[in-house]
């Protein structure tokens, strides 16, 4: 077979896709052939060819054909490259499997690829325009019908477009002689169809060209809903008739800020899929209807009205009175600014029973009459003869009202728009002035109007600042279980072998190993429901993963009590709301990076659990004077550190961490990260773990614990601080027992009683904790340091303890950067473990270990120091007085 046969019968794209790699949309790659970290390689389909720009490249600036590319991709000689290319043409090469995408993946990067066509297309911007649809506020895609032809070379695309119905086959072929293909949607708006996961997995097409005959077009396989799944807050839901209104109505700051919008498919279009994301919606009060002003609109209001009101009695079913023919958009486009919103504030609740007659919804909650505070952005009050609008709302600043007000004349729709503080007579007397002469208007009645405005502000303004009150009692907006939920929880909360189970749900929720950290990192972060709450500091080397853990932890707490920072300024956390941080968990992603006074005002707060900061404060008459802020706690903290040795404040307050660094978590991790991309690992599922632990969180009840063995179990007197840590170990121990609530006897004042097991389980979880306190070295320089001496005893067995070695031998031993070497051989020569040796700046240095120390003989002595008090204890029964006192 002549070359020329090769190049005319092996394409470019098959040996792309051979070796895994795909070009971007301008058909270029990160070049194989160099560090590239900007696409650099040109490919060219029409020569088959390709061209690296870089002149970093080793192919120096020459236009490779497919023998070429496949020479430099294996490193062959010419010949070789030749005749692996003929074994491509003839068929006995193997072919490369590529990994399957999704269906959501797919349409995912398709719908990417109709929202970029948008910006090119004026046919589809101008007919945007035309409806009243911005593109750049609403996600939307345009369908040229030619997203597969940059493609047509990538047969594992054409063949999901063919599966999903976006292409359908010709039985011609096309002018190159390849086939042609039928384009599902062409020339349509695209917008995406979402699941629960907010993930693309539908695509709906709207034509541009048609307005007469069949204008809607869904794939086959129609599923998912517009925009998205409602929000699990969501206390009003529109529904409209088509994603054109539903679209128009997310434009409206006005709208969205007070309601979900969802939309229908059609009057035949209210599917199951949209029953059960209603159904979910655990906070709805209301739905309101926003379907066409013709008789298939209200019949299927009248229908679909009547199905929610049988499934969701509990919540007000309302509808839009639209003028007749007319729908959601083409009102918003015939009508003046702010119609929709008015049709909103008119709409009227519609019931099933002909017994009644449809009466207007109160479509807000109006605290004194005559305001209208159904947008909070544009508060209303209206006289006989003029309209008022508060614009943006009001400050919660409790000194002032200061606020942008519209006065409207009713009759001929004459405005005077002004920025005034109500709060100040001089300015209200000078505003009615200028107003009435402006609209010609009574100055008296401006006057008395205005007042009467700021009356009803103020009552607003402090109905807004009281907390809502859950059905718990509480004002801090927590999640209230429902029945099946508590039931679940408490049913696990009483299992046998809690912790052991409680363990497991950990490691589903996509936790890899770490089984005694996470479990003794979840106590602490739930201690943040009691008065003596507990803190931890993970350590770890740069990219141990640190970092994942502590968010993997939080996220099983309920999201309403936890405040995850990856920065904190200097003074942020002395201007937080005075009960803010009250029985709340506070994470920081990154302690290193704290400056010294947010480092101390994070060591108040962990310590006292208050934050006193004197200030300046500006009386009225400009006089300066001082003040004091106050931030209470108590809050329970996580925080993550590379360096943990240089915190020695902090430590003596915390529990110490050290995440797993060794090969066989390395093992562990990358398995999950390979399940995870090929898709057998359900993110889903983690999820739902998550939530479940959460469950258990909120399930828990904070209850003092009395612990009548306090006292008799004493911790290694070598420890570091241990009169801090006997504390930490005490308030260990509740957690243990508050855990097992429902497990657990209570003395005549409702305390729980901790049990022998308790203090077990206890010092099992913290033992490693425990070990770190006595230890000189922290957590992450220990493990280093026994890899070190792992790496001697194996490399120079009987003379590892006089063996000299350099830095780059045990980088390449250990696997570790050279950053890590050098920090942990800095802090292990100045701790004295080992010495400089030898050597020369230019050549390097040797070194020896010069100290080793016997760790597992101190976590063998620490054991038995502990296990032997337990042991004692077990045949020790409390006296009942202690156990009632």
């Amino acid at each position: 077979m002549e070359i020329a046969e090769i190049k005319q019968q092996l394409s470019l794209s098959t040996v792309l896709q051979h070796y895994g790699l795909k070009p971007d949309k301008h058909l270029r790659l990160h070049c194989p052939f160099h560090d590239d970290k900007t696409p650099s390689l040109q490919v060219y389909y029409k020569t088959h060819t390709c061209y690296c720009f870089s002149s970093n490249c080793k192919t120096n600036g020459k236009s490779l054909d497919v023998i070429d590319f496949v020479m430099y991709m294996d490193g062959s000689s010419k010949h070789a490259a030749i005749e692996k290319c003929k074994q491509w043409v003839d068929g006995s090469l193997p072919s490369v499997n590529l990994p399957a995408l999704t269906r959501t993946e797919v349409l995912g990067n398709l719908f990417m690829y109709f929202k970029n066509a948008v910006h090119n297309s004026k046919p589809a911007q101008e007919y945007l325009s035309g409806r009243g649809l911005d593109y750049r506020r609403v996600e939307v895609g345009y369908n040229a019908g030619q997203f597969h032809h940059g493609a047509r070379k990538d047969e594992q695309l054409i063949k999901h477009c063919l599966s999903l119905g976006l292409l359908g086959e010709h039985d011609r072929k096309s002018k190159t002689g390849d086939a042609a293909y039928r384009v599902f949607g062409k020339w349509c708006l695209v917008f995406a169809l979402r699941d629960r996961d907010d993930q693309v997995c539908g695509l709906y097409f709207r034509s541009t060209i048609n307005e007469t005959e069949q204008k809607h077009f869904y794939l086959k396989d129609r599923r998912g809903l517009y925009p998205c799944c409602p929000k699990p807050a969501t206390e009003r839901l529109i529904l409209t008739e088509a994603i054109i209104d539903a679209a128009t109505l997310l434009q409206q700051s006005a709208v969205t800020s007070s309601y979900s919008v969802l939309s229908c498919y059609g009057t035949n279009g209210f599917t199951q899929e949209h029953q059960t994301a209603i159904r979910n919606l655990r906070h709805l009060k209301e739905i309101i209807f926003a379907f066409d002003g013709d008789d298939a609109g209200r019949k299927a209001v009248a229908k679909y009205g009547a199905l929610l009101r049988e499934q969701l009695p509990q919540v007000v079913i309302s509808s839009l009175e639209l003028p007749a023919g007319e729908d959601v958009n083409s009102v918003f486009l015939s009508h003046e600014p702010g119609v929709l919103e008015h049709l909103l504030v008119a709409r009227k609740e519609f019931f099933v029973s002909s017994e009644k007659e449809t009466t207007t919804v109160a479509a807000s909650v109006e605290v004194s009459p005559g305001l209208d505070t159904g947008n909070p952005y544009k508060l209303g009050y209206s006289t006989e003869k003029i309209n008022y609008y508060v614009q943006g709302g009001v400050s919660k600043v409790l000194d002032s009202m200061k606020v942008t007000l519209v006065v409207e004349r009713k009759d001929n729709g004459q405005k005077s728009r002004n920025k005034v503080d109500l709060y100040e007579d001089r300015q209200i007397d000078k505003l009615a002035r200028e107003v009435g002469e402006r609209l010609q208007l009574d100055v008296s009645l401006l006057e008395t109007d205005l007042h009467q405005l700021t009356d009803l502000l103020d009552s607003y303004r402090e109905k807004e600042l009281v907390p809502p009150v859950t059905d718990h009692g509480s004002a801090n907006g927590s999640y209230p279980l429902t029945e099946q939920e508590r039931s679940a929880a408490t049913a696990f909360l009483k299992s046998p072998e809690l912790l052991a189970r409680l363990n497991e749900q950990l490691g589903r929720t996509g936790i890899v190993g770490e089984e005694k950290n996470r479990l003794f990192l979840l106590l602490i972060a739930l201690s943040y429901k009691m008065p003596e709450t507990l803190h931890a500091l993970i350590q770890g080397s740069s990219g141990s993963g640190k970092t994942r853990l502590l968010k993997q932890i939080s996220e099983c707490m309920p999201p309403e009590k936890v405040t995850r920072l990856t920065r904190v300024s200097d003074k942020v956390l002395y201007n937080y709301p005075e009960h803010y941080f009250i029985n709340r968990l506070l994470c920081l992603e990154d302690i290193d990076g704290l400056s010294e006074e947010a480092e101390f005002a994070f060591r108040e707060l962990q310590s006292n659990g208050e934050l006193n900061s004197a200030t300046s404060i500006k009386l009225d008459n400009g006089q300066i004077t001082s003040g004091q802020k106050t931030v209470k706690g108590p809050i329970a903290s996580l925080a993550c550190t590379t360096r943990g040795e240089i915190y020695e404040d902090n430590m003596s307050r915390v529990f110490l961490l050290a995440v797993d660094e060794g090969a066989e978590q390395t093992i562990r991790i990358i398995s999950y990260q390979n399940s995870k991309a090929s898709g057998q690992t359900d993110g889903r599922e983690e999820k739902e773990a998550q939530r479940f632990i959460q469950h258990l969180v909120r399930a828990i009840e904070p209850h003092a614990v009395i612990n009548p063995y306090a006292g008799r179990l004493e911790l290694p007197a070598d420890a570091h601080k241990i009169r801090r840590l006997h504390d930490l170990f005490l308030n260990f121990v509740k957690m243990i027992t508050l855990v097992h609530q429902y497990q657990r006897t209570k003395d005549s004042k409702g305390r729980l009683i901790t049990e022998i097991q308790d203090l077990e389980m206890a010092v099992d979880i913290m033992f490693d904790s425990i070990v770190l306190k006595v230890d000189e070295l922290d957590g992450s320089l220990r493990q280093f340091f026994e890899q070190l001496k792992g790496w001697l005893r194996k490399e120079y067995g009987e003379s590892c303890k006089t063996a000299a070695f350099t830095l780059r031998e045990v980088r390449q031993a250990l696997r570790c950067s050279k950053m890590q070497v050098f920090r942990c051989f800095t802090d292990l020569h100045r701790l004295e473990y080992v010495r400089q040796q030898g050597g020369h700046a230019n050549r390097g240095f040797t070194y020896q270990v010069i100290y080793w120390d016997n760790y597992a003989a101190l976590r063998a002595r620490v054991k038995q120091h502990l296990q032997l008090q337990i042991d004692a204890l077990k045949d020790v029964t409390p006296a009942p007085s202690m156990l009632h006192q």
